[in-house]
């Protein structure tokens, strides 16, 4: 199982800004062990999406160092990073990033192709679980935020995980939505036996947090 590990890490957007907040992450150092569930709350612009981003691989801007598996991340190869986020990290982007010139059913093909660890008859029944069972054939870019967030969510379910990265997963739906999204959500953790961050503007209790910090 994956350890994260931080070390001072300080994005560039926020350099001079990180000791003017009582941050326990940014200029911190910080073990995550695996299994966690830790919940990160952050106001607008204190960098959720970043910290997600660095951690997935996405961003280089940064001081600092962090790790997954004693592996420093600044310095994993293409190659390391595809067999990661094929097998090991998963991810809801806050923006999302569906296509929105495919229907749903392809998105979800495109991510259920990559290691066929669940089917698509599955992935079908996890939206008609959300609510979306009319949606299987219609594009992305038709969507509600709120129907497209669900899509997303079901995406990330359609791999194998040792981690899952949740930024704002819930921001457009309601209570009644969330709550079925969060319990579909842990239900595949635990048959992961994964854990899990989750970023957010506001504290919630969508799950049985180990941890709770301040980004």
């Amino acid at each position: 199982m994956m350890q994260l590990e931080l070390d001072h890490i300080i994005p560039e957007p926020l350099k001079g800004r990180v000791g003017q907040q009582d941050s326990e992450v940014w200029n911190c150092r910080q073990t995550i062990t695996p299994g966690e569930t830790v919940f990160l709350r952050a106001p607008s612009g204190k960098g959720k999406s970043t910290f997600m981003h660095i951690l997935y691989g996405l961003r280089g801007d940064y001081e600092g160092k962090a790790f997954w598996d004693g592996k420093e991340i600044g310095k994993l190869g293409d190659s390391q990073w595809a067999a990661l986020r094929s097998r090991e990290l998963s991810i809801v982007f806050q923006d999302l990033r569906l296509f929105g010139d495919l229907s749903v059913a392809e998105n979800l093909e495109i991510k259920q192709s990559l290691t066929h660890t669940v089917t698509m008859d599955q992935a079908r029944a996890w939206l008609q679980l959300l609510g979306l069972e009319g949606k299987w054939e219609q594009k992305a870019e038709t969507l509600s935020y709120g129907e497209r967030q669900r899509v997303a969510i079901v995406r990330c379910l359609l791999q194998p995980f040792q981690w899952l990265l949740l930024d704002e997963p819930f921001s457009h739906l309601d209570d009644e939505n969330a709550g079925r999204a969060a319990k579909l959500i842990w239900q595949q953790v635990q048959v992961n036996k994964a854990g899990m961050l989750v970023v957010d503007l506001e504290h919630n209790d969508w799950f049985p947090y180990t941890r709770k910090m301040l980004l």
